[in-house]
Parts: C-alpha cells; structure tokens; sequence
C-alpha cells in the first residue's frame, strides 16, 4: 500500500514538474517569437498560449483588484451602474466589446470621440480616398507622358495596382490575431505601426521617421498649392503687369485667415463643391482635346524614354496616388470595415481609368508642346476660365494639408506634459496662444517663400513624390508587412512586397536625384514655368 501511495505521489510530482519545465520552454520560445523568431515547435507554440493565457488572467485579477480600490478610494460608481461592466472587464480585452481602454490623445472621452466622430459608410470612405488620389494633381499627368509616353501611361497603371496593395497591407498591420484567432485592431495609425517595427529596442523612432514624412509631405503639398495658384494666374491674365511670384503672394494673403483655423468644420463644407468643380474641370478640358481629335499627334506618343526627364514623371505619378497616411483614420471610422478592400479597389481602378484617359488625351491634342501644367495650353479665353476654377479650388484645397501639418507639428513639439520642448499651443479656455498662433502664421509665409523662390510645379511634384511618396506608398508599407506578419504571409506576399521595396527604392532614388537636377538647371540658368 505504502508503494503504490509512493508511485502515485512520484508520477504526480513528475507531471507537474514535467508541465513546468513545458510551460517555461514555451515561455521562453514565444518570447523569441515575438522579437521575430519562428517558434521550434507546434507543441511549444500551443503551450506559449496556453501560459499567456495563465499570464493574462493572472494580470488581469491584479488590474481589477486595483481599479476596485481606485474606485472605492475615489468613490466612482459610474462605471459599473452605466453599463453594466467594470471599466477594467476582460471581456473588452478579448474581443473588444467593452468600454474603451483609455481617452484619446486629445483628452476628449471615448464617449465624445463616438458622437463627435460618426461613423462613414464604404461609399463616403471611397469619396475620401478619390478625393485624394483625384485632386489637382492630376494636371501635371501629361507632362508625366511627354517624357515617358507608352511607359508612362503603363506607370499610371502600376502605380494604381501597387498603391492600392500597400493601402491594403498597412491597414493589416493594424490588426493582430487573437488567442481565438479572431483579428483585433491593436494599432489606431501609421505612427503606432511605426513605433511597433522598431520596438523593444527603438520604440519611439519609426514615429518620428514616418511623422517627418508626413510634415515633409504636407507642407509640400500647401506649397504646390500656392505655386499652382500663382501659375494659373499668371497665365490667365498675361497681359495684367503682375508677375508668378506676385500672384502667388496675392494668393498667400488669401490663405492668411488658415492660421486662425481650431478645426476643418468650415472648410469641409466647401469640399464637395471644390470636387465637383473640379470634375467639371477636367470634363472641359477633356471636351475640348475631343473637339482637336482629327489633329491627335499619335505618332509622337513614344516607346522609348527621356532617360534624364521620365525619373522626374515617376515621382509625379507616384504624388498623385499618395492616400496611404489617411487610411488607417479612415478605416477606423468605417462603419464596415471589411468593405475597406473592395473601396480601395474600386476607387483605384477608377483613378486608374480617368488618369490614364486624361494624360493621354491631353498629350495627344498638344504633344510636344505640353506644358506643366496642362491648362496652360488651352485658348486665352478657356484657360482664363478654367484657372479661375482651379485657384478656387486649391485655395479651398490648402486648410487640410495645412491644418493636418500643423496639427503634427503641435502633437510633436507643442504638447505639455507629454515630453515635448515646448509648451501647449492652447490656453485652459481653448484659446489659441501667440506662439501657436506665430506658428501658424510663419508656416503660411514659409509656404509663400518657397512658392516664390522654387515656382516649379513639376519639379517640386517630382521632388516630393520621389522623397516622401514613394516612402511612404511602396517602401514603408512593405517593410512594416514583412516586419509585423512575417510568420504569416506566403511566399508570393513576401516575394510582392520585396519586389515593391526595391523597385520603389529604385525609383525613389532616381526620381529625387534627377528632380534635384532639374531644380538645379532651372536656377543656373533662370528657366520660368
């Protein structure tokens, strides 16, 4: 009897250590797999679950029993009479049915964000994006064929297929699974993607890199705007002793009023009729290269490329797909967001479609004789027409790049209490202070000088596709794809995205160099849009 008591307490003792040793093995591989190691063995990867779990639940008692006391302490009832629930319940944890985890970086309650913040169908999130993709920009697409011809229009179409794939891989960076293999949102922004490459070593610098980007972008893109207004203009009115650079300070003053901007509530009003004009726009500019057919110079579309110029019209393909740092916000407000893929299909597919149309029909009316751009080589009395249109329009354009710029810059400098280096812009009543306000302010005016002495629309187009929008289009989304889900991807979605970087790397490199160039050439010898 004493020997079979002995036996049982003996192969007891050896489950458990045995179940131990299993369970600090897995331990120990799962922390291996999350700094991006395979795990050795399906039996390890399972007991790595199973010890997460125990982890999980054991963290979780201890986050409740401190939330009781902080509420005991505090005297808050409120969270368990609204609904039901601790604010700490591990059933939002697990599937995300819960109260939030935190207020957002505003300090706005998640309550507030919900109602100030309604959700937008997939039809609304598809106007968002083609208003992206479809903006002004779209008038420097013939130049683009001009040195480029058949491979530029085949360009248009690759950038169409390859922007909206890494649209689609950087909003799956967003997501992880869970232990039910459920995919959870984890990650609100392209920041927070970022910030997770680099982690644990560097876990703040893919932030600041895509956050430079970002401002780099932005403040290119207000700029552009003030250099088209000034070259619509000059161009409307040849006769009229005014020259570029004086329109452009005339149109500076304009976006002067941008600097008192708290939100976009306003301006968003006039976003739809600024779209539709320019639909209008490009319907009469398309109308009128349709009534040149029988003059359609086919011959002088190319095969063979402008070696030193095409590296310039890449990066103004590129620019004018460039959507990709709103889509994680934009997804996230969706009110399906698993119709995100087919949006961004659609909408590609038809920015495809209406961009190759309008370059090449704008190219084959006019040929060598394109401009940068193309309004300016309609009649004096359309053009002046048109231009006035399109100075509207990038006018009412400027407040969402400008506003969104300034906004990085206030998160990233300007944020008491957060480690930035200089105090909060807003006062405790919401008043804008005078170093935000001088903020803005010297943003419009740098904005202004660099319309001034750089008035190429082309080249800053290249320039600034070449640098941030080829970065953060084709080589960071990739990067952050083979980073985060490296251990689920096949091999055709590895093979894809390397393919990706290193074209992208490719043509990022030579468009800015040659974009540089051109920038270069155009002040040695004084050459005018």
């Amino acid at each position: 009897m004493a020997t079979l008591i002995r036996s049982k307490l003996s192969n007891k003792l050896s489950n458990a250590a045995t179940s131990v040793s299993n369970k600090s093995q897995a331990k120990v591989s799962g922390m291996f797999a999350r700094m991006g190691f395979q795990a050795a063995t399906d039996e390890e990867g399972l007991g790595f679950v199973a010890c997460d779990d125990l982890d999980y639940d054991h963290r979780q008692g201890m986050q409740m029993d401190v939330l009781t006391s902080e509420e005991m302490v505090g005297g808050g009832g409120e969270g368990s009479e609204g609904s039901g629930e601790m604010v700490g319940d591990s059933h939002y944890q697990r599937d995300g049915t819960g109260p939030p985890k935190s207020a957002s970086k505003d300090g706005a309650s998640p309550n507030e964000l919900s109602e100030a913040r309604p959700k937008i169908t997939a039809w609304e999130a598809g106007w968002n994006v083609t208003n992206a993709i479809q903006g002004m920009f779209v008038l420097g697409l013939p130049y683009a064929i001009l040195h480029g011809g058949y491979l530029g229009l085949f360009l248009i179409i690759f950038a169409a297929v390859v922007c909206c794939y890494t649209g689609k891989i950087l909003i799956a960076c967003l997501y992880e699974e869970d232990e039910d293999g459920q995919l959870v949102r984890v990650r609100d922004s392209y920041v927070d993607i970022a910030n997770a490459c680099c982690a644990p070593r560097f876990p703040s610098l893919g932030g600041h890199v895509v956050n430079v980007a970002q401002i780099i972008e932005l403040v290119m893109t207000c700029i552009l705007y003030v250099v088209v207004s000034g070259n619509l203009m000059y161009n409307s009115f040849p006769n009229m002793p005014i020259s570029q650079k004086s329109w452009a300070i005339i149109a500076t003053v304009a976006l002067l009023p941008c600097a008192f901007l708290k939100n976009l509530k306003a301006v968003s009003k006039f976003s739809l009729l600024c779209t539709l004009a320019h639909f209008v726009i490009n319907v009469l500019v398309i109308a009128y290269c349709l009534s040149r057919a029988r003059d359609w110079a086919w011959d002088k579309v190319k095969f063979y490329i402008d070696v030193k110029k095409f590296p310039i019209s890449i990066g103004i393909i590129v620019f004018s797909y460039t959507s990709q740092i709103f889509l994680p916000s934009l997804e996230g407000n969706m009110q399906k967001p698993s119709e995100f893929t087919c949006m961004m299909n659609w909408t590609h597919i038809a920015a495809c479609i209406l961009k190759g149309l309008f370059a090449l029909v704008a190219y084959l009316t006019w040929a060598d004789a394109t401009k940068e751009v193309i309004t300016d080589n309609l009649p004096p009395g359309i053009r002046a027409v048109v231009n006035l249109f399109l100075v509207s329009k990038a006018l009412l354009s400027y407040p969402l790049p400008f506003f969104a710029a300034v906004e990085v810059l206030e998160k990233s400098f300007f944020k008491e209490g957060t480690g930035t280096y200089f105090p909060d812009c807003y006062g405790g009543d919401g008043r804008l202070k005078s170093w935000g306000l001088s903020l803005r302010c010297g943003l419009v005016v740098f904005t202004l000088l660099m319309a001034i002495y750089v008035p190429h629309f082309a080249l800053l187009m290249g320039l600034t596709g070449s640098l941030t929008g080829a970065g953060l289009c084709f080589l960071l989304p990739s990067l952050f794809h083979l980073k985060l889900l490296w251990r689920k991807l096949l091999w055709h979605q590895v093979f894809f995205d390397v393919a990706i970087f290193v074209i992208g790397g490719i043509c990022s490199i030579s468009g800015f160099i040659h974009s540089t160039e051109g920038l270069i050439e155009a002040f040695r010898y004084n050459i005018e849009e």
